[in-house]
């Protein structure tokens, strides 16, 4: 890397960490690029000639925290012998990441905002895939290790990622204990239903 490209890399990171702390402080609704500007000290031109608009901003550290939430399951995964366990130790791994993660409450208002352009809705969109694959190589290796009744992998992984986001939005007000307790819950009644053997 030349000196050109070490100072844009410095100064990109300088705006990261600039907006990543308003976004945690104000919110992303609130945070404007005039507050990320003036906490970084660089022009409006300057900010959207490396991420385009705030939104792209935001989303680029969506990213970063996707590629480190990934890396940090990678790190544990082996601990989970069976498919079974994973996806207990994926839930444990989503509460302790996402819910007490700083940039939670700024990502729920940006999903939940209709104000987005199409490359974002695509940005988005893509993100949602890449979860959704996840879940279905997840949700399949179960299946071919005979752990799983054989089903449709992909419409298995659309139910577990709703289950997740479900669980993430009516989870924000409760301790990390209650958190876990609930989606251990979940998983349980996602693996083996609720219905009673005299019924089924």
């Amino acid at each position: 890397m030349n000196k050109k490209q070490l100072q844009t890399e410095q100064t990109k990171k300088r705006m990261l960490d600039a907006a990543r702390a308003l976004f945690v402080q104000k919110g992303f609704k609130a945070t404007s690029i005039e507050d990320i500007v003036a906490a970084t000290g660089s022009s409006k031109g300057n900010i959207y000639y490396h991420f385009k608009s705030k939104e792209g901003l935001f989303l680029y550290l969506l990213d970063e925290w996707n590629r480190d939430w990934e890396e940090k399951w990678k790190e544990k995964e082996h601990l989970y012998p069976t498919t079974v366990q994973k996806i207990y130790g994926l839930a444990e791994h989503l509460v302790r990441d996402d819910l007490s993660h700083p940039l939670t409450k700024a990502a729920d208002e940006f999903f939940n905002s209709d104000e987005k352009d199409n490359d974002v809705e695509e940005r988005v969109s893509t993100m949602m895939a890449s979860h959704l694959s996840f879940n279905q190589q997840l949700i399949q290796q179960g299946i071919d290790s005979g752990e799983f009744k054989a089903n449709d992998a992909a419409k298995l992984a659309i139910i577990m990622e709703s289950l997740i986001i479900g669980l993430g939005q009516m989870s924000r007000q409760a301790s990390i204990e209650e958190a876990l307790n609930v989606y251990e819950l979940a998983v349980t009644v996602m693996l083996y239903g609720i219905a009673s053997p005299m019924t089924s």
